[in-house]
């Protein structure tokens, strides 16, 4: 039986004589469906970032396994989770079928080894406290689920991201999250609405196991790297918007706590300097809130 992902739309059967204007209206009524998909599935995404939260705080790496589009937005998340949320490189791990040069040319059938997906996770030593993410939208990539597998047997906990129901790649993973998109405007082109739909799973995943880590202040990027002009001015506005000193005081705050947003924010609504600040936050792992109540250094 033929996919959902794989099978023609009746919507857009005569795509190739619409106006420019028609084709987007139609593109976009048809991709308006996506979030209400997503919807379906929260119960399973909360599961998700439950159990990476629960593995990053323990020490574990996050890994992410796919192939072509699947495995491109895998990597675009893990690399995100550096400059956004000060996650080390290390701890964030995006793995597409083929090496580095699938991410931008297509590797041919290397998708179809499940060998090779067990073999890119002992690479890196995968173990049972990292917890890996499958990303597949057919829910049949054979690389997806030989690293599914393998994460299984050694006991590290699996997630899967697919967009068809009752798929191998779910059946292979504790927390199996299905979107079911349907077919999509050009027949089996799921870097489309299946693309879509991954996408806002990962962002999900990821931003909502960050913010139980402590990485968010409400809803402001406190653990951000400011490595460039903007991202500094950035950390000056958080710094300000939090504490309400002035960006000229703020700025200051972050000079003397080493452009660490965190600390540089407990340092102004605490009234304490870096070095306490910063020992607030180790005891409080990272948790601004929790800092800034004085558990943190024993008040």
């Amino acid at each position: 039986m033929t996919p959902p992902t794989e099978t023609r739309n009746p919507a857009s059967a005569a795509m190739d004589s619409l106006s420019a204007l028609d084709f987007a209206r139609l593109m976009n009524r048809l991709d308006a469906a996506v979030p209400l998909a997503v919807a379906e599935v929260l119960p399973q995404i909360a599961r998700a970032i439950e159990t990476i939260a629960a593995q990053l705080a323990a020490g574990g790496r996050l890994f992410y396994l796919g192939a072509g589009t699947s495995g491109r937005l895998g990597v675009l998340d893990a690399t995100e989770l550096v400059p956004t949320f000060s996650l080390p490189a290390e701890r964030a791990i995006g793995l597409i079928a083929g090496g580095v040069q699938a991410l931008t040319r297509s590797v041919e059938g290397a998708e179809d080894s499940a060998e090779q997906g067990r073999g890119d996770l002992l690479a890196h030593n995968f173990g049972p406290g990292d917890v890996l993410v499958g990303i597949a939208a057919s829910g049949g990539t054979p690389y997806v689920i030989g690293g599914l597998d393998y994460a299984r047997q050694v006991g590290a906990p699996t997630i899967a991201v697919v967009c068809n129901p009752g798929s191998k790649v779910a059946a292979a993973a504790d927390i199996p999250i299905e979107v079911v998109t349907g077919p999509e405007i050009l027949t089996g082109s799921t870097r489309l609405k299946a693309g879509t739909a991954q996408k806002l799973v990962l962002n999900m995943l990821s931003t909502g196991a960050m913010a139980q880590l402590g990485k968010v202040y409400g809803n402001l990027m406190v653990d951000v790297q400011p490595t460039n002009a903007k991202l500094r001015v950035r950390a000056v506005r958080i710094v300000d918007e939090i504490t309400g000193v002035g960006q000229t005081e703020a700025e200051a705050l972050l000079d003397a706590a080493g452009w660490r947003v965190k600390t540089a924010v407990v340092m102004g609504l605490a009234g304490v300097d870096a070095s306490t600040a910063q020992a607030r936050l180790e005891k409080a792992q990272g948790h601004v809130r929790v800092a800034l109540t004085g558990v943190g250094d024993g008040e």
